[in-house]
């Protein structure tokens, strides 16, 4: 049987990778699902003015919103799951959380991105195929809005434009 880790955020891309293994799990149903929401901590500086009780009961809310979306699809085409939520840096913690579930492999969706964005942005679905030994499915999701496709590269290159001038 395989164990497949989906890792959503409660966005629309998020929710690509759960019809990717909805379509699996028509096709064979030998497959077991996790669901997985990372959620941030909060900084020390925040931290220490909430008490616990209010960061877990705020967190635990963070996740459900993000995990319904696609709990509601797993459960319209009767596909059996498990879902839960962790606390810590996102792509560490879906790489131990794959290793302690020993999942078969990790279904995670990404928006379009041009290469120049993934390079200067911290991305997760990176840094999880950086630090994982288990196989990891990539998703496209959306694509990227036209600020992202075309502001990013002007903006950088008015910035090179900017050093050349001011180097002379």
């Amino acid at each position: 049987m395989q164990r497949v880790l989906i890792p959503v955020d409660g966005s629309r891309n998020s929710e690509f990778a759960v019809r990717q293994v909805v379509n699996e799990f028509l096709k064979d149903s030998a497959m077991e699902v996790h669901l997985l929401n990372v959620q941030p901590r909060l900084s020390q500086h925040v931290a220490q003015f909430v008490s616990r009780r209010n960061r877990d009961d705020w967190h635990r809310d963070q996740a459900e919103k993000a995990l319904a979306p696609a709990r509601k699809l797993l459960e319209q085409h009767g596909v059996p799951h498990a879902a839960s939520y962790k606390l810590g840096e996102r792509a560490k913690t879906i790489v131990d959380e794959a290793r302690r579930l020993r999942c078969s492999r990790i279904v995670m969706a990404t928006a379009r991105k041009n290469t120049l964005t993934r390079m200067l942005q911290d991305s997760t679905t990176n840094r999880v195929l950086e630090l994982t030994q288990v196989p990891v499915e990539v998703i496209a999701g959306d694509e990227v809005s036209r600020l992202e496709r075309w502001g990013l590269p002007a903006g950088i290159s008015a910035l090179i434009a900017l050093l050349v001038a001011s180097a002379d």
